[in-house]
């Protein structure tokens, strides 16, 4: 049995948000860095940064809330899993909440959001969805 780092980066968000904390730490990996980047991209999170432990690296993600204390982030979702991978064509990758969230792909050309899949017109493994 296998681990999913991707499920437990999602968790780990969301858990910190249920707890409104202002940050998360989470397990560095680079494919958790490069969604960490996105997120930091689509305005979902306010700071990435790497830091040290020992021999251990982590990711530190800076959590962001709107005026009212509500989490930016409403719903982070896993798509693709370890057991059912879930790859879609470049017509068949369709908006998340009509265009209101967004798909993070991992693609030929790296981690890219739908709305950048389609200018691309290019396809790939649906990782998640966040909105």
């Amino acid at each position: 049995m296998s681990f999913d780092q991707i499920a437990d980066m999602l968790t780990r968000i969301r858990n910190a948000q249920l707890a409104r904390k202002m940050d998360t730490i989470i397990p560095l990996s680079k494919l958790k860095l490069a969604i960490a980047r996105v997120l930091y991209k689509q305005g979902k999170i306010s700071k990435v940064s790497i830091f040290s432990d020992e021999n251990k690296h982590f990711l530190k993600l800076k959590l962001k809330y709107d005026q009212d204390g509500a989490p930016v982030i409403k719903e982070i979702k896993r798509i693709s899993k370890q057991g059912c991978r879930i790859y879609k064509g470049k017509q068949e990758i369709k908006r998340v909440k009509d265009g209101y969230g967004f798909s993070i792909i991992s693609t030929s050309k790296g981690l890219l959001t739908d709305n950048e899949t389609r200018k691309e017109k290019i396809g790939g493994e649906i990782i998640c969805e966040v909105w």
